[in-house]
């Protein structure tokens, strides 16, 4: 399990707090509106209280609740004791249902606001970051973990609050018709003090694992989907079904034992205020027998005593059940608080449109378990020029390309762009600069015109037209049921590899980048393919640096610098100006 942050509550109750801040006049009025609870629940038992000593027995009504000009009556204070049990019945409805209203509003827009912050925080971290952590452990923290974190504020702090006001106001007027009785109902408190910071230190960690358990079993479920064609291919649906149960399998009996501590915690509490009820009842009886109290009064310190239990067993039962919403917020900031690999220098300077001449100057590359990809590799390659990189899988070539992209950034060595080291530039100007024709074609669940214009969104549909005719597209587009704007389904999967191919070179063309980067870009296609995909490139490499990589120094024959890597060195470098034919590959 990753090690996540922990602080104290209080320290993450801090932050929590600064993050709600742009919603404070929201939640101001939610303060105000759950502060309001705290009378109507004080004026709940009266009515029971005026029914007894003034409807049935003989003691006059409150004087605040005299009506002036009307003798008082018992009749009289039954239709008072009847009208203030509706209306303050109505009045705490009311009150529920503004609290519930105000409180989703603020839940859902600060869940919203935190989830887009995570999601472009987490599409800015480096390959490195998800090559360690996997994207189902970012997906769950987005998905679920934010939404607990969001909610402790408005869903736990602030309730907790006014559950302490509540339980402030019933004590206090507890005490104001018999301090003894208050006294003996307040005793249990230290017991539930002991016992909730016994259960809130053991609950934390266990709900950590829980939550990590849950993201492994979810990783199971997103590989499967995405590997689909293989796992079926191979007949191994059972094996996977089984690998799944076990994970899931271990994320319930956990889920059990933590649900078994909270119910075992809430058995305590309602024994002790049981406890506590009973001996108020015991001594408020013996104060009646005395003529200590009237009757009313002792039915009133015992719906006062009901009341002033229910916000200590909420104070206590909400700091334990918080545990699993504060692991959350843990989670949620400790990927917040993960500073990319890849960092922007303060002042980088600004690229319009690259030259395109690259250097590598002794560039070597590991990842973070220490295990190293690139071995000192130095090359140098004019603007325009056509570099194949060779090699068997593993050898370092897309790690190479990657590097200078600055998805990653090398342990040692510069990487030059047009005489400037690459960390130079702003990332989003250097990262223009490029264009990427892929083995396997990257395209998203929207239309085929979306996915060529993904390299310029705001491109006019006559630019994707002329951009897909370039990438000999056009012809198999307009054939589609609904052409250009036919879905192509997940992953592109509703087209064939050579269409899905031709679509990435028209978003290539579209982009009309000074470097282009070729991975392969005809090796899982058929032969017809082949031909339409090999005519296009020779259109679009005209005038660009281009790098292509390839398992095969054969198929690189055109280039005008050839590079072979073996086990992360160079160890060939082949230039020379290009022959009359030229085909890239």
């Amino acid at each position: 399990m990753s090690k996540e942050r922990r602080g104290s509550d209080w320290a993450l109750f801090r932050r929590l707090l600064s993050e709600a801040r742009p919603y404070r006049l929201h939640i101001l009025g939610l303060l105000v509106v759950g502060l309001l609870a705290a009378p109507l629940t004080a004026l709940t038992p009266l009515p029971l209280k005026i029914a007894v000593d003034s409807a049935l027995g003989s003691h006059p009504l409150p004087r605040w609740l005299r009506p002036a000009g009307i003798p008082p009556s018992r009749d009289l204070a039954l239709a008072v004791a009847v009208g203030l049990l509706t209306v303050v019945a109505l009045l705490r409805q009311l009150q529920e249902l503004s609290s519930q209203a105000m409180r989703a509003f603020v839940v859902e827009k600060q869940t919203l606001d935190l989830r887009a912050r995570l999601f472009l925080h987490v599409q800015r971290m480096s390959l490195s970051h998800h090559d360690v952590r996997g994207t189902a452990d970012s997906i769950s923290r987005i998905e679920k973990d934010v939404r607990d974190a969001q909610a402790i504020v408005v869903e736990s702090l602030f309730p907790s609050i006014t559950a302490g006001l509540s339980l402030a106001t019933m004590l206090a007027v507890t005490a104001r018709i018999d301090w003894q009785l208050a006294l003996v109902a307040l005793a249990i408190s230290p017991a539930l003090f002991i016992m909730n910071q016994h259960y809130r230190r053991r609950l934390r960690p266990q709900w950590h694992q829980v939550k990590q358990l849950e993201t492994s079993a979810l990783s199971i479920v997103q590989e499967v989907l995405g590997a689909l064609r293989v796992v079926k291919a191979f007949g191994q649906e059972h094996r996977e079904h089984e690998r799944f149960v076990e994970l899931a399998d271990k994320g319930r009996w956990a889920r059990l034992r933590l649900t078994l501590a909270e119910g075992t915690f809430g058995l305590q509490v309602s024994v002790l205020t049981v406890i506590g009820t009973a001996v108020v009842l015991f001594l408020g009886v013996r104060h009646v027998r005395m003529g200590v109290l009237t009757l009313g009064e002792l039915l009133l310190v015992m719906g006062y005593l009901a009341q002033l239990y229910d916000p200590l067993k909420t104070l206590s039962k909400r700091t334990v059940g918080m545990q699993s919403k504060l692991a959350s917020a843990e989670r949620v900031y400790a990927l917040l608080d993960d500073a990319p690999d890849v960092l922007e220098a303060r002042e980088a300077r600004p690229l319009a449109r690259a030259g395109g001449a690259i250097e590598f100057r002794d560039v070597s590359f590991g990842y973070a378990n220490g295990r190293m990809v690139l071995h000192e590799v130095s090359f140098a390659a004019p603007a325009a020029a056509r570099v194949g990189i060779a090699g068997s899988t593993g050898a370092g070539k897309t790690t190479l390309v990657s590097l200078l992209m600055r998805l990653y950034d090398p342990t040692a060595g510069r990487i030059l762009l047009d005489g400037v080291d690459v960390r130079e530039y702003r990332l989003c100007d250097l990262r223009q600069q490029f264009a990427m024709v892929l083995q396997e074609s990257v395209l998203f669940s929207t239309s085929v015109a979306e996915n060529i214009a993904y390299a310029r969104p705001d491109a006019r549909p006559e630019e994707i037209v002329a951009a897909a005719k370039a990438a000999n597209a056009h012809e198999f587009i307009v054939r589609l049921p609904q052409g250009y704007d036919t879905p192509v389904g997940e992953r592109g999967m509703m087209l064939s590899g050579g269409e899905r191919q031709r679509i990435a070179l028209a978003r290539a063309f579209l982009k009309d980048a000074p470097i282009l980067i070729l991975d392969e870009p005809t090796s899982a296609v058929d032969v017809r393919s082949e031909t339409l995909i090999l005519e296009a490139l020779e259109r679009l490499v005209e005038g660009r640096t281009t790098l292509i990589v390839a398992h095969r120094m054969s198929t690189l024959e055109r280039c005008d610098l050839r590079l072979e890597l073996e086990h992360g060195r160079l160890v060939v470098v082949r230039s020379w100006a290009r022959a009359g034919s030229s085909s890239v590959g």
